[in-house]
């Protein structure tokens, strides 16, 4: 008697068990290799994904971490900000993702992917938003002797991908033109002639400008626009043997002057008025 007490406790032992790990492996969880950190520019669209697997009866939501705010359930947007939207494709439901439309720096931080179980169990994802840097070293202003090589140089920093084109721009006319599409290259020279660029991918993406023999015509206003970020410009001054402080000096001593010929028109307007 004993012992058949005994077996039919190990029995129910045995039954428990299984029913906890069939439990176990039928309920939701998420799938870990699904980026956790993502990069996106500046007003352009960015989405977070969540995969999920055995979700059942269950509900996804995405939760902002900044102000605990609730975006998304299920297919439905639960907040006022119509640049996030939820979405999932009942072809491949265990895909949850939210959409970022014309994301801003102030978008960046932790997003929480949770799952209605109890209680709920969540995959966070990192969201950082940034705003590709310009930047043309030597400026504000370069100068350049008469017959040589103008060499310009922009970077183009804290950009997840190399910009689609660049435009470099002297006295706001268009100078030279940079695409690549796809494989091919496309470079469009001035008419000038002995304009090139070169142009360097990596951390960072540089754009040389080069222009041979450079004359007076090349003084002026260069600016470097890239399709992914805030143009920059510089001031190039082409000199004919004088020097660099002679200019600066010559602007300060003809500011210095309007100032006293300013003062003097005072001081003689005093004197005639009765």
């Amino acid at each position: 008697m004993g012992t058949s007490i005994i077996a039919v406790q190990k029995d129910s032992e045995n039954i428990n068990s299984m029913n906890r790990v069939t439990t176990k492996f039928n309920q939701p969880y998420f799938d870990k290799n699904v980026p956790k950190n993502v990069t996106a520019l500046v007003g352009k669209t960015v989405y977070l994904n969540c995969k999920v697997k055995n979700l059942g009866n269950k509900t996804v939501s995405w939760v902002r971490h900044r102000d605990i705010h609730l975006l998304t359930v299920g297919r439905y947007t639960y907040t006022s900000d119509q640049r996030f939207r939820a979405i999932n494709n009942p072809q491949s439901s265990e895909n949850w993702t939210l959409m970022v439309k014309y994301p801003q720096l102030r978008d960046s931080g932790i997003y929480e992917c949770q799952i209605s179980t109890t209680p709920h169990i969540s995959y966070y994802v990192h969201l950082n938003v940034v705003e590709p840097s310009t930047e043309i070293l030597g400026g504000p202003d370069v100068y350049i002797d008469k017959g040589s090589t103008i060499n310009l140089t922009c970077v183009i920093s804290y950009s997840p991908e190399p910009p689609a084109y660049i435009l470099w721009n002297h006295n706001d006319a268009v100078l030279i033109r940079f695409i690549e599409l796809v494989l091919q290259m496309i470079n469009y020279n001035s008419p000038r002639g002995g304009v090139n660029v070169i142009k360097e991918k990596g951390d960072t993406t540089t754009s040389y400008l080069l222009i041979q023999k450079a004359t007076d015509a090349d003084n002026g206003r260069y600016q470097c626009s890239p399709s992914s970020g805030q143009p920059k410009s510089i001031e190039v001054h082409v000199l004919n043997g004088e020097h660099p402080a002679a200019i600066q000096h010559g602007g300060q001593a003809h500011h210095r002057s309007s100032h006293t010929h300013c003062l003097i028109l005072c001081i003689t307007l005093l004197m005639l008025t009765p």
